[in-house]
């Protein structure tokens, strides 16, 4: 079988490694929830958990494309899983949740640029379009399976839902051992770190200054946020609006948003080309009214019905808009580049929102308050940049 076919050992090796990898990302944060919940952590730790899984991304941002381009991708995502085991494997032995979630989130900032980089090296032509298929279905696959395992099992045994998230980074690092050793992107990478800097910063403002890419970044980064923050709000929502008090119930929800998202995504692929991208945004500002009426409502089967809607429009908002910041990134700055500013830009929107909702949390508002303004934030923010994108979109 050919290095570059679909089905090569470091193509099933690659897909592997994400799979648990994702599997486990997924599994862990309603394991550890369920952990702090147990030992009568206060209510606003919850988000703040996420802040720190966040912070790397940050952080790192700037380093985590060279990191991966330095080294054979393979090696690269192995150290990444290794940083997330070794992460988990603190919290189950009882370090401080915030410091093994931290590690995590350093383990996945290095990880995401290896990633989506191997797989150009792996495959070519025709066949790279496929493999970012298997890719994705995998990981959506492993975020749905993952988010259900964790709560699931979590209600049974918070030990044993921590350790299965040990035991599936392991696989990951196992399965990237069988990954080929691939060259290098870029040989003897001198790590300047001022310089590095330098050029980031030079990349932002270059993004920063065509209003359109702003825009629309500011667009994907507002519904990344706006969805780490709905996870929260429906893990303070059931308990008190549906009176369930278990850890299942929850991640039943989140994992329903996630099948939403698979519907309008392919919806969106359907019926939106290069040509007409602006018109999924009008989907984003229903999204958030949506978020409204499912907040004001109580019964578990519109609960369902209501999150696989928002999921949909979630799903039909996103995918276009990410298209169109690769195709202006690319004639910008350049493919890679555009994806560090955006996983910055992402997590900095979803470092600002939930630290809203921390907030929020904090003194005490009740959810449903919480609900509504979130929503209506939502929907009134996607209105304003609708409006600039579509007087910049005629220059």
């Amino acid at each position: 079988m050919n290095h570059y076919s679909l089905l090569s050992k470091g193509m099933v090796a690659t897909m592997l490694a994400q799979f648990f990898s994702a599997f486990a990302d997924n599994a862990i944060f309603f394991a550890i929830l369920a952990y702090i919940k147990n030992l009568h952590y206060p209510e606003w730790s919850q988000s703040a958990l996420q802040i720190s899984f966040v912070v790397p991304f940050i952080i790192l941002s700037p380093f985590v494309g060279q990191f991966a381009d330095s080294m054979s991708k393979g090696r690269a995502m192995m150290i990444a899983n290794s940083i997330k085991l070794i992460g988990a494997g603190c919290i189950c032995l009882d370090i401080t949740p915030f410091v093994g979630y931290f590690l995590v989130g350093i383990g996945a900032a290095t990880y995401s640029p290896a990633k989506y980089g191997i797989l150009g090296e792996l495959t070519t032509g025709d066949n790279l379009v496929k493999a970012n298929g298997l890719i994705e279905s995998s990981t959506i696959a492993a975020i749905l399976l993952g988010s259900l395992a964790g709560g699931h099992i979590a209600d049974m045994s918070i030990i044993a839902s921590l350790l299965t998230c040990v035991l599936m980074y392991g696989l990951a690092v196992l399965a990237n051992i069988f990954i080929p050793k691939l060259p290098a992107a870029r040989k003897n990478i001198e790590w300047k770190f001022i310089s590095i800097l330098k050029d980031f910063v030079k990349t932002i403002t270059v993004v920063f200054t065509n209003k359109q890419t702003l825009y629309t970044l500011c667009c994907t980064s507002l519904f990344w946020g706006a969805g780490i923050t709905l996870r929260f709000l429906l893990i303070a929502w059931v308990p008190i609006v549906l009176g369930i008090e278990d850890n299942a119930t929850p991640t039943n929800l989140n994992a329903v948003v996630a099948i939403g998202i698979v519907i309008g995504a392919g919806l969106a692929s359907m019926c939106i080309s290069m040509k007409n991208t602006l018109r999924c945004i009008p989907a984003g500002i229903v999204m958030g009214l949506t978020v409204i009426a499912f907040t004001l409502q109580s019964n578990i089967t519109s609960s369902y019905i209501l999150l696989i809607l928002i999921g949909a429009l979630g799903g039909f908002f996103i995918v276009p808009l990410n298209a169109l910041i690769q195709k202006m990134g690319k004639e910008l700055i350049g493919a890679g580049s555009v994806v560090s500013i955006q996983n910055l830009s992402q997590n900095s929107a979803m470092m600002i929102m939930l630290g809203l909702y921390t907030l929020a949390v904090a003194m005490k508002l009740p959810v449903i308050a919480i609900g509504v303004g979130f929503g209506s934030l939502v929907a009134i923010v996607i209105l304003f940049l609708w409006i600039g994108l579509k007087k910049h979109a005629k220059h």
